[in-house]
């Protein structure tokens, strides 16, 4: 006879289909409330990093399109295909794009669609950073610090490689 899918052990979760947990090596029992708590957190948690996903795809889509119209409203002459202003213009290396952070700052006071465009790249840059840092408080929640601390570190490599690559 084969096991149900509720059966099977969740490796994952730490816990067998009987409510034993795997604690520095032993075991114990636990009771259907501390496993419904448990599965509570983690569909919390759950929760909480998809919902970041989705706001931060969103929201630089978001941004990215109205930079765009913003853009092609300014400069009407960037949606021919030929002409002094054509695409190929737009998209070649010495269009300028802001590349720095002062940069973003200034197009974007400016209300410039290209500086728009870039912000929304960055924020879809920023949105799994986001998603690491939820992961540094949903393991702080659950009170696994071992796991907290190897992704904060994995947060902090990846805030530095920004400032290492001249953000």
């Amino acid at each position: 006879m084969t096991p149900s899918a509720s059966q099977v052990p969740d490796p994952a979760r730490g816990a067998t289909p009987q409510g034993d947990l795997q604690v520095s090596g032993r075991h114990r029992n636990l009771s259907p409330a501390e496993i419904a708590a448990m599965e509570e957190k983690i569909r919390k948690i759950e929760f909480a990093i998809s919902l970041v996903l989705r706001v931060g795809v969103i929201l630089s889509v978001s941004v990215i399109a109205i930079g765009l119209g913003v853009m092609f409203y300014h400069h009407g002459d960037y949606t021919s295909i030929t002409g002094h202003a054509s695409y190929k213009t737009l998209t070649s290396r010495s269009t300028p794009f802001p590349h720095t952070l002062g940069q973003l700052r200034t197009s974007l006071a400016h209300g410039d669609g290209r500086g728009i465009v870039v912000l929304g790249v960055f924020l879809l840059i920023l949105t799994p950073i986001l998603r690491v840092a939820v992961g540094v408080v949903s393991f702080l929640y659950e009170k696994d610090v071992p796991m907290a601390l190897v992704t904060l570190f994995v947060l902090v490599v990846l805030i530095g490689s920004f400032f290492l690559a001249g953000v």
